[in-house]
């Protein structure tokens, strides 16, 4: 095994040098791995002693910051929890703001045109939560946002569907909708919900399903108490605070 110092920044000397190297006294100067992401997903400005122009310039080429990155708003919840409504109301704001292509996939509609063939069972609910992941990741790919409202009640497979966005370079906003049962019954102007306790309906989520809800969502809403657009600009201002939407720093 070959041993290798951590390289810092010499000011005195204007040049990088091995940290067992450093003089006693001497003011050394250095970036975290986890400093330049985050000056890169802020747009903020990265120290000309760090690197030389021609590669800032380039790094921040493939790594912009995360207002110029195409990102996925990824909802879950129960059905009847308001998903929808509230990713159509977030749908206009983000298309109002402009700068970004803005596409909704919804839950009933990618089953109607995308899964169609698919049922209800495990192995077909997480093709069809893939099915979507995978659409929301080409367009983060491409600089766009992609807005997603399926139910998506496994934990497991919405891990994979964060991991396919973010490997392909976009970044990912899990938002629960964590309106109760109760609730959504109340809700269900279809009676699906009274179906499914009757048995007419089998494998439905909440009933004879079960939910996981996500302990890693970035937002959780509660449409109870709540209007649709307070309900998004709560996730507006998570948006903002993260970078999402918004300017440059510096």
């Amino acid at each position: 095994m070959v041993p290798f110092q951590e390289m810092v920044y010499l000011e005195e000397r204007d040049e990088y040098v091995p940290l067992n190297e450093v003089p006693d006294g001497s003011r050394v100067l250095n970036i975290s791995g986890t400093e330049l992401r985050r000056r890169l997903a802020e747009g903020r400005s990265i120290p000309q002693w760090f690197t030389f122009p021609e590669v800032a310039k380039e790094v921040r080429r493939t790594h912009p910051p995360r207002h110029h990155q195409g990102f996925t708003i990824f909802f879950t919840g129960l059905s009847g929890s308001g998903k929808s409504t509230l990713a159509n109301v977030l749908l206009v704001k983000l298309m109002e703001m402009g700068g970004r292509p803005v596409t909704l996939l919804d839950g009933d509609l990618v089953r109607k045109n995308l899964s169609s063939e698919l049922g209800f069972s495990r192995e077909h609910r997480d093709i069809n939560i893939r099915r979507i992941g995978y659409v929301a990741s080409e367009i983060s790919k491409n600089g766009g946002v992609a807005i997603c409202a399926p139910i998506a009640p496994y934990e497991s497979v919405r891990k994979e569907v964060r991991s396919m966005v973010e490997s392909n370079g976009g970044g990912f906003v899990l938002v629960h909708v964590s309106t109760s049962l109760e609730v959504c019954e109340e809700r269900d102007r279809k009676g699906l919900y009274a179906k499914a306790r009757a048995g007419v309906l089998k494998q439905f989520t909440g009933i004879s399903d079960p939910y996981e809800a996500p302990t890693n969502a970035e937002v959780v809403v509660q449409t109870t108490e709540r209007t649709p657009e307070a309900a998004a600009q709560e996730i507006l201002l998570y948006l903002e605070k993260a970078g999402y939407i918004g300017a440059d720093k510096d």
